[in-house]
């Protein structure tokens, strides 16, 4: 399916930005896993327009038959890459949609799992990106650090490269709605070792596997996750850096929302979703 915009999350920005998209006659399409952080705000009081407290998840419910009474389509998906051919392609775990434009919306980036060494070997052998680094692990021995279907996609990339590749998921069960051709180690890790670069993974049982790179994909991709596989500018928070306009540094590509920083609130992500949503119309439609 091919669409003028592909909005990848389904808070408050990038509802926002479907809103001026679809008015304006876009073909726009919401690529979303579920609400969000939205879930688990219990009261609402502090933003304009609300007379009564409100729920997070009122408040989605409202801004999603919004967006669909103005012809937005959505897709309940995870997105696992972004690529860029003669369009945009955006890569979901059960389809392939192609875009004039992306909008990331998928809020703040997850944390680093707690393992002694993972923040010690980060470029010298942990990497967060596959697309960007399989090049550096050509015929050696690699890890996935994860248990769901993003981890089984960044193993897959490593695959083509690789001697072997492990998914390591630290105690949790691996995803079990397909097959799996990958080793599956699935003991709580203790700790990473190494001299100048990662060398080992030390396990809670007192064994070691030798290995050349460890690569995370903890849960699902985050938005830093996304652009940063398509050649976006992140900062040292992990925030993705972007213009007045919501724009990255890659051509069509944009973010807002909790994902560039700054102040996390309702009212900010808004905005920038009606930023991006404009730009977005200018950018695809000039005249």
């Amino acid at each position: 399916m091919e669409y003028d915009v592909i909005i990848i999350g389904s808070g408050p920005a990038g509802i926002s930005a479907s809103l001026y998209t679809a008015r304006a006659n876009l073909k726009t399409l919401i690529i979303s896993k579920g609400i969000g952080i939205l879930e688990k705000v219990n009261k609402i009081d502090n933003y304009y327009g609300l007379e009564n407290t409100i729920t997070g998840e009122k408040l989605q419910e409202i801004g999603i038959n919004q967006a669909k009474k103005l012809g937005v389509e959505f897709a309940k998906d995870e997105v696992v890459k972004i690529d860029y051919e003669t369009s945009f392609v955006v890569e979901t775990i059960n389809s392939k949609y192609k875009a004039k434009a992306v909008i990331i919306a998928t809020g703040t980036s997850r944390k680093t799992p707690k393992i002694n060494g993972i923040k010690e070997y980060e470029g010298r052998g942990i990497s967060y990106c596959a697309t960007c680094d399989a090049f550096f692990f050509r015929g050696k021995d690699v890890a996935v650090l994860g248990s769901k279907e993003y981890a089984l996609h960044e193993a897959e990339e490593l695959e083509r490269v690789a001697n072997s590749v492990t998914i390591l998921t630290n105690g949790e069960e691996p995803v079990q709605n397909r097959s799996i051709s990958f080793d599956i180690e699935e003991k709580k890790i203790r700790e990473f070792r190494g001299s100048n670069s990662i060398e080992e993974i030390h396990f809670e049982d007192n064994t070691i596997k030798k290995i050349d790179g460890v690569f995370v994909a903890i849960g699902t991709a985050t938005s830093s996750d996304l652009a940063r596989k398509i050649g976006a500018r992140i900062d040292e928070k992990g925030n993705i850096i972007v213009n007045e306009n919501m724009s990255t540094n890659v051509p069509n590509l944009y973010a807002c929302g909790d994902c560039t920083g700054g102040i996390l609130q309702i009212a900010k992500a808004v905005y920038e979703g009606m930023v991006a949503g404009m730009s977005v119309i200018k950018s695809i439609r000039p005249n």
